[in-house]
């Protein structure tokens, strides 16, 4: 019998495996019992290393920038599964659809009559010194009337188990692709424990993707042309470009691969010039057409917003979607719900601060080392202050910022947001995890069952982030809440490499 656990600490936060210790949650207990039965570490560790491997055989890379070793890297990749069981995720998908449309209600608001502001439950100024507020979109009429197509709402575990949203994330959200991936590494590695435990597909996606991607396309056109508009090669999530591109069937360009005539996209071929009706793109809204947003973008399409403002071509996610990304407006998602649904949130905030109000920004500035401070449009786990983990000069800095620019913050408490075991070394310790689950806005909304469970690998770190030393887990939900009740034996692996 393995000794995984015996020096195994809870340390006092809400574990995802175990309710007490060495007594594993239910919808845990047959992985729990899998992991007693193998001959010691030294059995699960040949597993992660043939995992890492296969990992580094199919080329999962990310990139980091601030890397002086060399920006490709390998993604990280825990091998014990962060499990959901089915009651838990039906309330997750429940408050994630209801999210989802309060947010598409909101955007689609924002860029016509703006009730949401002229009834005051969000501030104009708020709205307006957004940095991804787009006025050039007011009055524009999308495809299908969507306003969002594609979300990523990470969501933590507080203390007592709950789930609450941290963010949202609506311009370009990434991570899909190493959902896919890990799935395929853990059908390699655990092959029986998976089926046995009847764990929920997630491969669908990107066939629901590109459904969505079709429906769309311009009226009219029965066979539209997508495409997949990357930055390139030198991007972070270039990886995942070219992975979701190729499983579902379409081409990968750049900007210098589109021309724009009589308002409508072109892609360049060797036999000519063939039309576009969908773009997903993986840029962000300044970078799509110089001659309407920076004008020193060389990735973009000149000519691509007056195509898309004539309806011409849609893209994936519409222009003007990141002020629902901006952290400052997130503070409000739970009011949005209650103004467009007339309802009440069914997972909530997170508790936040706006230090733009003055009340709150005064209890910000006197409890800054108890509080994590973030940027409202940043992204990565860039931008932030761990107030706990910081030295005085750091807090004396953002103290700094937060006086000159109080618009570009906000607060939130230090969660004790939940743990996950993780192979550390040769033994098991907890490590905080959050998740991101995928949802799809289409002509019926979809959401992957699970998502990216990110997790912070450094001992004691807050920061999920793979370009801050994060990695990932595979993520189970279970088709029903007897799934681990199996009468069918569980058969001896084989480590697959």
């Amino acid at each position: 019998m393995s000794d995984f656990f015996n020096n195994y600490d809870l340390g006092g936060f809400y574990d995802e495996m175990f309710e007490s210790p060495g007594v594993p949650r239910p919808h845990y207990r047959q992985l729990w019992e899998r992991y007693q039965d193998m001959s010691g570490i030294g059995e699960m560790l040949a597993r992660q290393k043939g995992a890492d491997q296969t990992f580094i055989n199919r080329g999962v890379t990310f990139t980091v920038y601030s890397n002086k070793a060399g920006t490709e890297k390998i993604f990280p990749f825990d091998l014990v599964p962060r499990i959901i069981s089915a009651t838990e995720w039906s309330h997750m998908e429940a408050g994630l659809s209801q999210r989802m449309r309060a947010l598409d209600c909101f955007l689609n608001d924002i860029y016509s009559d703006q009730k949401i502001i002229k009834e005051g439950i969000i501030p104009r100024d708020l709205v307006e010194s957004c940095t991804h507020f787009r006025p050039e979109l007011v009055g524009v009429k999308l495809p299908r009337n969507r306003h969002v197509h594609i979300n990523g709402t990470d969501l933590i575990r507080d203390a007592d188990g709950t789930y609450c949203v941290l963010e949202d994330n609506l311009r370009t959200p990434s991570g899909v692709s190493y959902v896919l991936e890990n799935r395929q590494i853990m059908k390699r590695v655990f092959p029986n424990l998976l089926r046995n435990y009847r764990v929920r597909p997630v491969a669908g996606y990107t066939s629901d993707l590109l459904d969505l991607l079709n429906w769309l396309a311009p009226e009219g056109v029965e066979d539209p042309t997508v495409v997949l508009l990357t930055p390139g090669v030198y991007n972070s999530a270039y990886y995942e470009h070219a992975f979701l591109a190729r499983q579902m069937g379409i081409e990968i360009v750049e900007g210098s691969d589109l021309v724009i005539q009589d308002d409508k996209v072109y892609m360049k071929r060797t036999n000519g010039l063939t039309r576009v009706h969908v773009i997903y793109r993986r840029l962000d809204d300044d970078f799509l057409d110089p001659t309407v947003f920076r004008k020193d973008s060389l990735l973009g399409v000149p000519g691509l917003f007056e195509a898309y403002r004539k309806g011409n071509v849609a893209l994936t996610n519409p222009i003007g979607t990141g002020i629902a990304d901006d952290k400052a407006v997130y503070y409000y998602v739970p009011q949005m719900i209650k103004f467009y649904l007339g309802e009440d949130a069914l997972l909530p905030n997170v508790e936040t601060y706006l230090t733009s109000n003055a009340d709150e920004r005064s209890f910000v500035l006197e409890n800054l080392p108890k509080l994590v401070v973030k940027s409202v449009n940043e992204a990565g786990g860039y931008g932030m202050l761990i107030g706990p983990h910081s030295t005085k000069k750091q807090l004396k800095e953002f103290a700094d910022k937060i006086v000159a620019n109080p618009r570009n913050f906000i607060a939130q408490p230090t969660l004790a947001f939940s743990r996950c075991p993780t192979i550390c070394g040769r033994e098991m310790g907890g490590r905080h995890v959050d998740l991101r689950p995928y949802i799809l806005n289409g002509e019926t909304m979809k959401i992957m069952p699970g998502g990216l469970t990110r997790v912070a690998l450094k001992k004691g770190s807050l920061v999920v982030n793979s370009s801050q030393g994060g990695g990932s887990k595979d993520t189970w939900v279970l088709a029903d809440d007897n799934a681990t009740d199996t009468t069918t034996p569980i058969k001896p692996e084989k480590i697959s490499v």
